[in-house]
Formats: C-alpha cells, structure tokens, sequence
C-alpha cells in the first residue's frame, strides 16, 4: 500500500519534526512494506529527506517545470532541481493545478520531464462533477490517460492517481461500487494503451480516518493519496493503521 501525504502549500520545519511518530511507524517490521511519501512545499524538500534519510520514508515534490534543463525561468523549479533535493517521488497533473491552466499536453511534458529524471510520477487524473453529472467520467479518464502517457516508456515510473474532482476537499466520496468500476476501467485503458497491468492505482478526495478502513477493503486500490489529514500526524497514522488489515 501507498500513503502519499500531499501538504499542498502548507508546512514548515515544525511540520517536519512532528512527524516523528510517522517515521517510528514507517520502520516497523508491520509496515515495511508500505511506502509512505511525504510531498511537502519546495521549501522543505532537502530538509525533509534529511530527516528521514535513515528511515522508511520518501520525499516527493507537488509540481515541476515542463522543462528539464536548467534555463531562465524566474521562480520556476524542474524535475533536476527537484531530483537534487534528495527527492524520489512527484506528483502531477493535479486538478488544482489544471484547473490553473495546465493542459494534458502540459503535463505529458513535465511527466517526460520527470521519469528523464528518474522520478516516480503519481499521475493525477479525475472527473469534475458536471462530466460525473453527463456519464462522461470515462471517456475524461481515457482522454487523461492516453494524452498524458503519450511517448511514456519507463511506464514502472507511474503511478495513476484517481482522484474526482468533486471529491477532493468537500468531504464526498464515491461509493465502493463507482471507485471499483472507474479504477477497472483505469486498468483497462492502461492496458491497452500501455500494455502493463502492474501500474499502481491510488485513491484521493476526502480520504480520513473515518471512512479509510471502508476504502481499503477495495481490493483494486493500493494506496491512499492524502490532502489535509496528512498535516496532522496523528491522523495520518490511523489511516495507515485501519489501511493495513
């Protein structure tokens, strides 16, 4: 299972020592096979892979530059950059940062850019809920897919995120039954297109102790991508505990 702590622009070196108890967890022989990343603001990678650099824990980065050369970008930061940090992991093509501008083209660039870098991507994906409303989840999920991996070869670098967008931050949820068909066709997209069926599939939106035990109970899931209750390290480690069963 994964457990991707997504801290989005929140976080300090406070934050960081807090999270003590996570790394205590992550090196327990129960929890070994797990892989908890944390994703923190730009600010704290090097901090943060310092901090756990003798533990269980990876560090990833939220966003990168398209480009992955160094060149005159002022305040822009890319996959080398980020690779320098210490940093294994990055997140892209998350909704909020679609939903400022970034184009499936966009981010099929920074996803190039980013496995040339050798870092593990966890590519976002997710319907808004007007193309939940009009049937159309799939046909957004494939155009997502397929646009985004376009020209992907180190495809082991992947992990798909499915995370609705009328989910995430609003407390909704899907029911088991919609997250078990929208991750099947996840597969079956990425199959064909890819011809892989070893891409890890997380879940994101809304995800808290409460209802992760029920979540994890889908087998087609293998891992959690976690917003706001991953600042909070006691939360953070319930759903890793009612995750494992």
């Amino acid at each position: 299972m994964y457990f991707v702590a997504n801290w989005k622009m929140y976080g300090n070196t406070a934050d960081i020592n807090k999270s003590k108890s996570v790394i205590k967890l992550a090196n327990l022989k129960k929890y070994k096979v797990s892989k908890i990343i944390y994703c923190p603001p730009f600010t704290l990678l090097s901090t943060f892979c310092d901090k756990v650099k003798n533990s269980n824990i990876f560090i990833g980065a939220q966003n990168c530059h398209s480009i992955s050369e160094y060149g005159a970008f002022t305040g822009s930061i890319n996959a080398k950059l980020i690779k320098s940090t210490g940093a294994k992991y990055i997140i892209l093509g998350h909704s909020e940062n679609r939903k400022c501008g970034e184009t499936d083209i966009i981010i099929n660039r920074k996803i190039r850019s980013a496995t040339k870098e050798n870092l593990k991507v966890i590519f976002c994906i997710g319907e808004k809920l007007s193309e939940k409303r009009k049937k159309n989840t799939y046909n957004v999920l494939r155009k997502q897919l397929i646009n985004g991996l376009k020209g992907i070869k180190k495809i082991e670098n992947i992990i798909v995120a499915y995370e609705p967008v009328w989910s995430i931050g609003t407390g909704l949820v899907p029911k088991n039954s919609e997250l078990i068909k929208n991750i099947g066709n996840i597969k079956k997209i990425l199959y064909k297109f890819k011809k892989s069926k070893s891409i890890k599939i997380l879940y994101g939106g809304s995800v808290n102790p409460k209802n992760v035990k029920e979540l994890a109970k889908i087998k087609e899931i293998n891992g959690f991508l976690v917003g706001g209750a991953s600042l909070n390290p006691k939360k953070f480690i319930d759903i890793i505990k009612k995750s494992i069963i």
